[in-house]
């Protein structure tokens, strides 16, 4: 299990999570909820390493993950999918997707066999560019790099933001193929309410970076959405 204890989170001297405590059940997919602002892809930096400065425990099972530089979050096993995806459009699709097996502790670099069944059309254009892919291909392939990490949990930061409606339920189907059928714990961050209530087994709400209402999905009812995400 994954758990957080009483974490703050701050860019300089804005303090950004407030005395956030989460459980993150192992084997299943936690949708962090919550209108724009409010903490919730700060969360994911924090759980990675990747703010200014934070206090407070995080713990993977018996690993302090708080006190551990990012890449050694990464192998600890944790892979990230950022908002905006980030690969390098310079670097072929390989090569993209090679990076994440640098995370790896068993020191292989390779195409995981997962990626290929999941992928195929990566597969088939590996000498491309990233930068040439169309925006769903390029989630794709942000997807197959966190992947080559061989990761225990997968935090994924609106996978389906900015891409074209006809790969949005084939992207939505991988999240839910990596959960049940590969047991992975996915953390998503995510504004689609029906795709939450279809994936996810768990939820956290944030509000102006507090956990104000956490449990099993079926608790999240629609006056709860329209409490904190109408705008």
């Amino acid at each position: 299990m994954l758990t957080f204890a009483n974490v703050n989170s701050f860019y300089d001297r804005s303090h950004i999570l407030h005395n956030v405590s989460l459980e993150i059940p192992t084997g299943q997919i936690t949708a962090i909820l919550g209108r724009n602002g409010t903490g919730k892809t700060t969360l994911l930096k924090t759980l990675m390493g990747l703010t200014d400065r934070s206090e407070g425990q995080i713990r993977l099972e018996s690993d302090d993950l708080a006190v551990l530089p990012t890449f050694r979050r990464a192998r600890a096993g944790i892979a990230y999918v950022p908002q905006g995806r980030e690969i390098i459009p310079d670097f072929t699709i390989r090569n993209n997707i090679l990076m994440g097996a640098f995370a790896r502790t068993d020191g292989k670099r390779e195409i995981p066999p997962l990626v290929a069944e999941l992928f195929p059309y990566l597969m088939q254009n590996l000498d491309r560019n990233g930068g040439v892919l169309s925006g769903g291909q390029q989630q794709q392939l942000a997807i197959a790099r966190a992947l080559a990490a061989d990761p225990k949990i997968i935090l994924l930061d609106e996978p389906n933001e900015g891409i074209q409606p006809s790969i949005v339920q084939e992207i939505e189907s991988i999240i839910v193929k990596l959960n049940r059928e590969l047991g992975l714990t996915v953390l998503l961050v995510e504004q689609n309410i029906p795709f939450v209530r279809r994936a996810a087994q768990r939820f956290a709400m944030m509000e102006k970076g507090r956990v104000v209402e956490f449990g099993g999905i079926e608790r999240l009812s629609d006056d709860m959405v329209h409490r904190h995400m109408a705008v």
